[in-house]
């Protein structure tokens, strides 16, 4: 008589993911709050607390909140843009009148799987003085940055997020295009017979039936941006003029390019997850009462 799963026996399938889980997420983010804190010398390993004294100092240091609004413009810039086209692009692809779907699924999401350090080096061929965005808009008499994109404090910012928006949408349609597949035909039949229009079944029937996949992109992609990373490191390195700098390239300079500033990247990290902690519950409960 074959004997029953225990506890143990249960634990020991899951212990895989659990030190996992505690090795790599846990203890990492435990350690970081312990750090804003303190101060950490990467050089001699030491440490000491001091209270409150980092996020003092965060309040008053200009960059930060430089980073700060850095970061509200791209995520607040990109994610509305992303989203609606994905929900267009899905739309399409999912009409009857599309041929070679398959082609156009294909194309639109292979930015999405490419290196970003890839796309960033051609994009900064591309938004360079001698680029062909510069060539075709001089050609077009239309005014253009003379010393390129990435060099004028204005548009390095809105280059980037337009680059951002053309590398993630191909993502978001496709998940937008499965939701899309799963709403039953027999709605929009019944939507017909009773004479609503395209426009009004899309806000009647397709919005709604898509909702928890709205909130997943929508949530994902705004962690994404809070996070951006490999695309100012590669291409701006957060210039000019700090023009560039969001908060997880500042948290990057302060904890490994100054050996003395972990404890106090470690706050602004900090600050960082509960900003993104804040920004879900609200999309959630936003998302929840429409």
């Amino acid at each position: 008589m074959k004997k029953s799963p225990t506890n143990i026996h249960y634990l020991t399938f899951v212990s895989p993911w659990i030190i996992t889980l505690f090795t790599f997420w846990l203890y990492p983010f435990i350690w970081s709050i312990i750090l804003s804190f303190g101060d950490y010398n990467s050089l001699t390993n030491t440490f000491k607390l001091n209270g409150l004294e980092n996020y003092k100092q965060i309040a008053n240091d200009k960059l930060f909140w430089k980073a700060l609004k850095n970061t509200f413009i791209f995520t607040f810039g990109t994610v509305p843009i992303t989203t609606s086209l994905a929900i267009f692009l899905a739309n399409l692809l999912n009409s009857k009148f599309i041929k070679f779907k398959n082609f156009f699924k294909t194309s639109i999401f292979i930015p999405s799987v490419t290196s970003l350090v890839v796309i960033s080096l051609i994009f900064m061929n591309l938004y360079s003085k001698d680029g062909y965005i510069n060539f075709i808009l001089k050609t077009l008499g239309i005014f253009y940055p003379t010393n390129g994109w990435l060099q004028d404090t204005l548009f390095a910012l809105p280059a980037i997020m337009l680059m951002d928006i053309w590398m993630s949408t191909g993502y978001y349609t496709v998940l937008f295009y499965a939701a899309l597949q799963a709403i039953p035909e027999e709605y929009y039949d019944a939507a017909k017979i009773m004479g609503s229009n395209t426009w009004k079944t899309f806000w009647k029937i397709t919005l709604p039936s898509i909702r928890s996949m709205l909130l997943f992109v929508v949530v994902i992609n705004t962690i994404k941006s809070f996070q951006i990373f490999v695309e100012i490191y590669v291409m701006t390195k957060g210039g000019p003029l700090h023009s560039t700098t969001t908060l997880v390239y500042l948290i990057y300079t302060y904890a490994f390019e100054k050996t003395n500033l972990m404890g106090y990247a470690s706050a602004i990290a900090l600050i960082l997850f509960l900003i993104l902690l804040v920004l879900s519950i609200v999309q959630f409960k936003l998302m929840k009462e429409k």
